[in-house]
C-alpha cells in the first residue's frame, strides 16, 4: 500500500459516522481541478506511511471511532488493497471507499469479498466531456459505465457525487449526468474549492444559486439529489 497521508478524524467523509481518512498515493486521471495533485504521483521525496503503521494507529481508536475512508487518489490502484481491507475489518471498523469508478471488477471483487460497507463514486461530467474533465483526450468510459450499473444494483449503500466547476460544468451536462444515473439512491452537487494544491490553476467554483439551478435539472430524474457543503 502506497499511502501519503492520514487525516485521524473527520465527521465528514463517511456519512453519520466518525470516521479516520487514509489517502493513497497515485491516480490514473488527471482532472485539471484536482485539489489532491500533490498525491497523484508518489514522490520518492516524501517518506511514505507504512500500511503497519496505520494498522498500530487504527487499533488505538478502537471504540473512539467508526470506521476508515480509503480515499486518494485512486484507491484501487493499490495491488493490496484487498489485503488491508481484510486487516482493517479484522479490527471491527466499517471500510468506506472513495473511487472513481475506472475498475469496476477490483470494485466488484471487494464488494463480493464483503471488503465495503459504502462506496462514493465520482461522476466527473457528461459522457462526451469526461475525456477533458479527466484530463485524458479520447477516454474510454466504458469502465465508468459498468461501475455506475455495478452500483445502481444496489449490492451495498453508495452515493454518486460530482465536484461542480464554472468552467466545465453547464446544465446541459447536469440534464445528461442525471440519465446516467437515474435511480441513484444518493447524488451529490458539491463546489470546487481552490487551493494552493490544485493541479491546474484558473478554475472557480459556482455561485449557491447557479448550483441550485443545476440541482433542479438533476431532481427531474434524481429526485434524491442535494447540494453538500453548502
Amino acid at each position: 500500500m502506497l499511502i501519503s497521508g492520514i487525516q485521524k478524524l473527520s465527521l465528514l467523509d463517511y456519512p453519520e459516522k466518525i470516521c479516520c481518512t487514509i489517502f493513497t498515493a497515485g491516480c490514473n486521471y488527471r482532472c485539471p481541478f484536482c485539489h489532491n495533485a500533490s498525491i497523484l504521483q508518489p514522490n520518492p521525496r516524501t517518506p511514505a506511511i507504512l500500511g503497519e503503521e496505520v494498522l498500530e494507529f487504527l487499533k488505538k481508536r478502537k471504540g473512539l471511532i467508526d470506521g476508515v475512508c480509503i480515499t486518494g487518489g485512486e484507491p484501487l490502484l493499490q495491488p493490496k488493497i484487498a489485503e488491508f481491507l481484510v486487516k482493517i475489518r479484522e479490527l471491527g471498523f466499517l471500510v468506506k471507499l472513495d473511487t472513481n469508478g475506472s475498475f469496476p471488477d477490483r470494485l466488484n471483487e471487494l464488494i463480493e469479498a464483503d471488503l465495503l460497507d459504502y462506496v462514493a463514486m465520482d461522476v466527473k461530467n457528461s459522457p462526451e466531456k469526461y475525456g477533458l474533465t479527466v484530463g485524458t483526450e479520447n477516454y474510454d468510459i466504458r469502465p465508468v459505465e459498468e461501475s455506475i450499473s455495478l452500483l445502481l444494483s444496489g449490492k451495498l449503500p453508495y452515493e454518486f457525487r460530482t465536484t461542480v466547476v464554472r468552467e466545465l460544468h453547464t446544465c446541459g451536462d447536469f440534464q445528461k449526468i442525471a440519465h446516467w444515473i437515474q435511480g441513484a439512491e444518493h447524488y451529490y452537487l458539491q463546489s470546487f474549492v481552490d487551493s494552493e494544491d490544485v493541479l491546474i490553476s484558473g478554475f472557480h467554483s459556482c455561485s449557491k444559486e447557479e448550483l441550485q439551478e443545476f440541482l433542479k435539472v438533476v431532481q427531474t430524474l434524481v429526485p434524491s439529489a442535494k447540494l453538500r457543503g453548502m
